[in-house]
């Protein structure tokens, strides 16, 4: 699933392609736009930004398109009579300007309504680590605490994967942000003290920061394939630090698939 700093990348691409112009057509399989997409056609779009793992789309008439590309969403953009391809039954959004035709194919959550209508969607969403570490300010990491403490997680990695405590953290930057704090996926969020909550939403953001732009997405700083990543995707193989061999397992609630080293993050059964 594309992560925080997928999206922000992703509306960076389109936004200078889209922003400004006037909508000719907004269609699409999906019934949200099929049905109202004529509400904004002639009409200008003002914004294409991202809020944690969402595309915002937002058009001069108060209205806006929401999408969420899940497991198997993508964009693509094409030259107005340009062959897709992809196939036109997956198009859930065909949103066409006159320089530019920009296609969802199979996103599972599509929304278009009033602004105000789209802003309660994902209102719960906590502070966008995509951001950049200058706007995660002191104040930001306090709300994440707060918000931290508010949260019903069950483990350390439930907690960073939490969208309503920070958004934008997928299992690649939890599995990361974690190994790199020493902390445990399996550890229970309610044993992590605040500054250790603050250590990993301080490193979450600057993994996410640092990837939201086009390019190779690397957490070590190394973009050759293979070399990408601490422990995330490395069942079996030996940690980079210690060279103890990276575990992978379901954990938490939600049972996705945690990525860890047993010596550099021991839980309390493995230490």
């Amino acid at each position: 699933m594309p992560e925080g700093d997928t999206i922000r990348a992703l509306a960076g691409r389109l936004s200078p392609r889209l922003t400004g112009a006037t909508v000719t057509l907004l269609t699409g399989t999906h019934r949200a736009v099929s049905g109202e997409g004529l509400r904004v056609k002639g009409r200008r779009i003002v914004a294409v930004r991202s809020a944690g793992k969402h595309l915002l789309v937002e058009f001069d008439n108060g209205w806006t398109l929401r999408t969420h590309l899940g497991m198997t969403g993508s964009w693509r953009v094409y030259r107005p009579g340009q062959r897709w391809r992809e196939d036109p039954a997956r198009a859930r959004v065909v949103l066409e300007t006159p320089g530019v035709v920009a296609v969802c194919f199979s996103a599972p959550t599509i929304q278009f309504g009033p602004h105000d209508r789209i802003a309660a969607a994902i209102d719960h969403l906590g502070p966008d680590l995509a951001d950049p570490p200058a706007i995660v300010d002191g104040v930001v990491i306090a709300d994440i605490v707060s918000r931290a403490r508010r949260s019903n997680a069950a483990t350390a990695s439930d907690l960073v994967l939490d969208q309503s405590t920070m958004a934008g953290v997928g299992n690649a930057v939890s599995a990361e942000c974690l190994f790199l704090e020493r902390v445990s996926p399996h550890v229970p969020a309610s044993s992590l003290d605040d500054d250790t909550i603050r250590r990993l939403a301080r490193r979450a953001n600057r993994l996410l920061a640092a990837n939201a732009r086009p390019g190779v997405r690397t957490t070590t700083g190394h973009r050759t394939r293979g070399h990408r990543h601490w422990v995330y995707g490395r069942k079996g193989r030996p940690c980079r630090r210690c060279r103890s061999t990276i575990l992978a397992a379901p954990t938490g609630s939600s049972d996705r698939i945690a990525y860890w080293c047993p010596s550099c993050q021991p839980s309390r059964e493995e230490a």
